[in-house]
């Protein structure tokens, strides 16, 4: 445990900090009380001192550094999200702990799960993220854990064996040196990426492949150096419609640039939705079911123009090909409450990709709907793709991907 003597703390942020974490309690992102525990001690606070006192004990993500182009490279996580990681990791007294991408208040939070006999190292790439998580876990009275600047792509091999390494980037693919480091028995948490899809995944080592344990849908800032993952972005309408392919998908075929001013057809599947209700498990359905599948992004004066109907601020699933264009889309049912599933594609193809999308929409609701969700298992890049498992397969740079959705 820390000692927290001549720290900046203070009542009133201890008295933030508790009901940050009754927070957490309430909404069920804690479920464990030694994780709890943690977060009612750990000074998050001290970690984002640019901000309120109050504001670092919400639960949001604190930006702290933008690239020279204004995209987010260093943040604090949001409470919620580092506390689901935390239960997924299942932390012990005595571990030893890798934290890839640093920043100091998770590393602190580690270091109140593993003490007294346990060991935390957090790496990132970043000299100014290292200095400043040290400052923070020096300010908050974590001395012990040890801070590295290092590109996670080759973890650190001076503290390893590692019982759990947890990531806190988004990673495209498992590195091999994680595994490497890890010690038997061990287990990785790590917001993978799969066709522009993110997922917090707690994988552990089972004869020789990697197997999930749970996933939860997350978000992160991108991981940088030799693991940096990469999209491509296509404009249909300058910066106002594009489409998204993950880095797997260079040769996926793209429609024209004025797709959407072509004819155009829907269909509708009659599977209703409440508003509430997230899309994350049909829109990782059709990523791993749909040939062609995409993001369509779209900026809201692109609604107003009525180019696209209304899609998530995250965008919407989609399907292209080199002639069209299909993504999902809602209209307003009955109940207020809810709405019904549906598909507009634009093109000569538009009534086939229109129906496709549609038709994957009613076997999910049919077989999958409010179910134990996916799996996933990682394999050696070199095993024959005759010995991988029924599902879909996604090649990365270092393995082969096995996504299966039990029913």
């Amino acid at each position: 445990m820390a000692d927290h003597s001549g720290t900046s703390d203070s009542p009133y942020a201890g008295l933030l900090r508790a009901a940050l974490t009754d927070l957490l309690l309430t909404r069920g992102a804690i479920q464990d009380q030694r994780v709890a525990d943690a977060f009612r001690t750990v000074p998050r606070h001290l970690f984002v001192p640019q901000v309120p006192v109050e504001l670092a004990y919400t639960d949001d993500v604190v930006l702290m550094k933008r690239d020279q182009s204004g995209v987010a490279i260093s943040s604090v996580s949001q409470p919620t999200v580092v506390a689901v990681m935390l239960e997924q990791a299942d932390i012990q007294p005595g571990h030893r702990v890798l934290e890839i991408g640093s920043g100091g208040y998770n590393a602190a939070l580690l270091s109140e799960l593993v003490s007294p006999a346990g060991a935390v190292t957090t790496i990132d790439i970043d000299e100014d993220v290292t200095a400043r998580a040290w400052r923070g876990l020096d300010a908050a009275g974590y001395p012990n854990v040890r801070v590295q600047r290092a590109d996670g792509e080759f973890g650190w091999p001076g503290g390893a064996p590692y019982d759990r390494i947890i990531v806190t980037v988004t990673a495209w693919d498992i590195a091999p040196a994680w595994l490497e480091q890890l010690a038997p028995g061990g287990r990785i948490v790590v917001p993978l990426r799969m066709r522009s899809q993110t997922r917090s995944t707690a994988f552990d080592l089972c004869d020789g492949f990697l197997e999930s344990r749970s996933m939860a849908v997350c978000g992160f800032v991108a991981m940088q150096g030799a693991g940096a993952g990469y999209e491509r972005s296509v404009p249909l309408r300058g910066e106002l419609v594009s489409l998204t392919f993950d880095e797997d998908q260079g040769d996926q075929p793209v429609p024209p640039a004025r797709v959407l001013e072509q004819k155009i057809a829907t269909a509708w599947s009659g599977v209703l939705m409440n508003r509430e209700e997230p899309l994350c498990d049909l829109d990782l359905w059709l990523a791993s079911t749909l040939p062609g599948f995409c993001l369509l992004v779209a900026e809201p004066r692109a609604v107003k123009k009525k180019l696209v109907s209304p899609a998530p601020r995250w965008g919407a699933s989609a399907i292209a090909s080199d002639t069209s264009l299909g993504y999902l889309t809602a209209r307003a049912a009955a109940d207020p409450d809810f709405v019904e599933l549906g598909a507009i594609a634009h093109g000569p193809d538009a009534p086939r990709l229109a129906r496709s999308l549609v038709d994957q929409v009613c076997k999910w609701d049919q077989k999958h709907r409010g179910g134990s969700g996916p799996q996933l298992r990682i394999y050696p890049a070199d095993l024959p793709k005759a010995e991988l498992p029924v599902g879909f397969q996604l090649r990365k740079r270092h393995h082969q991907l096995v996504l299966s959705w039990p029913e």
